[in-house]
């Protein structure tokens, strides 16, 4: 379980640099350019903890369909950036890919 809250902290962290970059604008302003680069080393800090026990497939599968989801909320709620229908069902196929993987796949970790 530790090796979930890990991979949890790893795609927050990077969820939270993804929107500071997108507030540093270019790296011109500091304080957003600064949670940018903390939130990066952060976030590969934990997934290089969760790697020691989650295989890099299925904990890549996982940071990428949570973090996809996350972001774009983010971009929902902060920056007024409504997805249309095809980016609906899009992010929809890719969670239920990463749940296909999960329940399904003898690679991952149950």
């Amino acid at each position: 379980m530790k090796n979930y809250i890990f991979l949890f902290l790893a795609i927050l962290f990077e969820t939270i640099a993804t929107s500071a970059l997108k507030t540093s604008e270019q790296f011109s302003k500091p304080l957003p350019s600064v949670a940018t680069i903390a939130g990066y080393i952060l976030a590969f800090y934990f997934l290089g903890l969760t790697l020691k026990t989650i295989p890099v497939s299925i904990a890549y599968a996982i940071w990428s369909a949570v973090g996809i989801v996350l972001i774009t909320l983010v971009g929902i709620v902060f920056f007024r950036q409504i997805p249309d229908l095809p980016a609906i069902i899009g992010l929809s196929l890719i969670i239920a890919g990463v749940i296909v993987i999960h329940v399904f796949s003898k690679t991952s970790i149950h």
